[in-house]
């Protein structure tokens, strides 16, 4: 039987008893009901037999936070067994009457139920015991003793959720102050810097430079664009998954046609040895976000680019047609693995890349939950002969 985990604080185990109204009621209903002079609820673990709350009439010498060697107690077996014990005299009962707990004390009566909170663990007994013989073994009184170690376990146990939750509550508090100290340094913090860098690289360009000099400041301007793209993409992944889920800022007639072909020409510029071919068609105005729209678009292009074969072009179709929107992007190259299909959403997955092929692997994730806040999906099928991305919007039903 397992043992109760973070309850291994003592003080805090008494605490609850303590804090528990009910239980001087039912120790003192015990008492009355049975003639026992001395009950509590006690804290039993394989080492410790602690007090948590006491009844005593008979000066034991008890008191909440006391304890007895663990040995010495029948509880110790309870723990162990996890059934009752009932003696009503010590003398003639032939398990209790040569054990060394009644000869240690001096009892002549026992009984003693176990504790166990919600989860099944075992907390530790409700007792209760007298100097005299008692008729204690009845279906009465058993009933009535496993009735109130429900009761205390119950009550255990909702105490042991509220201080989970309020620790919870703390540590999602921390948390937020966290991710908005996180959000901050990506969106700000890092920017900066990022375009200090930028401006620089413009000014460069108005100086006379070498063809070397030439060559540098365009990589400069390519490393900035690329570190641009992954502050952007892990400042949406923190925002998707510590502030809550994408927002949208959705018009209801977006010109899809010119954003697109905004979206193809600065990829093309980026990746001039690579051809890319369109085809939009019927493209009516669309009730979406024009921003997350075109990065939706830019990140599967991307993607395409990064994974595709280089020796093959992209295609990439969009049109309204029946009651959808759909874009998609296909290019050639090796077929998908069935086993990393199914990964491919996921976040930081990027399956096998060239040493070359730069990103953190959100690209895709962050497509899928573009995807998902507009109330589309994203798909993907791959074959020998192309992989092909396909995001499906349900068009609003015209006026």
């Amino acid at each position: 039987m397992s043992e109760v985990g973070p309850g291994q604080n003592f003080d805090q185990n008494i605490a609850a008893v303590q804090s528990i109204r009910a239980i001087p009621t039912i120790l003192n209903i015990v008492c009355r009901t049975t003639g026992m002079r001395f009950a509590a609820v006690a804290r039993v673990t394989d080492q410790r037999w602690i007090a948590c709350s006491v009844q005593d009439d008979i000066a034991f010498g008890l008191k909440p936070g006391g304890e007895l060697k663990v040995e010495d107690t029948i509880c110790h077996e309870i723990r162990q067994s996890g059934t009752a014990v009932i003696i009503d005299n010590v003398s003639e009962d032939p398990v209790y009457s040569g054990h060394h707990t009644p000869r240690i004390f001096g009892l002549q009566s026992y009984i003693s139920m176990p504790i166990r909170l919600e989860d099944g663990s075992f907390f530790g007994t409700l007792c209760a015991i007298d100097p005299e013989p008692h008729r204690l073994n009845t279906p009465e009184i058993i009933e009535m003793f496993e009735m109130f170690a429900d009761v205390v376990g119950y009550h255990l146990s909702a105490i042991d959720r509220i201080s989970a939750t309020a620790a919870e509550l703390i540590a999602e508090r921390k948390v937020a102050a966290l991710r908005e100290q996180f959000i901050a340094v990506l969106g700000h913090d890092l920017r900066n810097p990022l375009t200090a860098i930028g401006g620089g690289a413009n000014l460069l360009r108005k100086e006379p430079l070498s063809e070397r000099g030439e060559r540098i400041v365009d990589m400069m301007h390519g490393s900035v664009r690329r570190m641009a793209s992954l502050i952007d993409d892990v400042l949406d992944f923190a925002r998707g998954r510590l502030g809550g889920g994408f927002t949208l800022n959705r018009e209801p007639s977006v010109d899809l046609h010119a954003l697109l072909d905004q979206i193809v020409t600065e990829l093309r510029i980026g990746a001039p040895g690579h051809e890319i071919t369109t085809d939009f068609v019927s493209l009516s105005a669309v009730d979406c976000d024009a921003s997350r729209m075109g990065q939706l678009a830019s990140n599967l292009l991307g993607n395409a680019i990064t994974h595709g074969d280089p020796g093959e072009p992209i295609h990439i179709h969009a049109g309204c047609a029946s009651k959808d929107f759909v874009l998609w992007v296909a290019n050639g190259g090796s077929k998908i693995p069935p086993e990393a299909l199914d990964r491919l959403f996921r976040p930081f997955f990027r399956g096998e890349v060239r040493p070359s092929q730069l990103g953190l692997g959100l690209g895709l994730h962050i497509a899928s939950e573009i995807a998902n806040a507009h109330g589309g999906s994203l798909t993907v099928a791959s074959s020998d002969e192309e992989t092909r991305f396909t995001f499906r919007l349900p068009l609003a039903p015209s006026g």
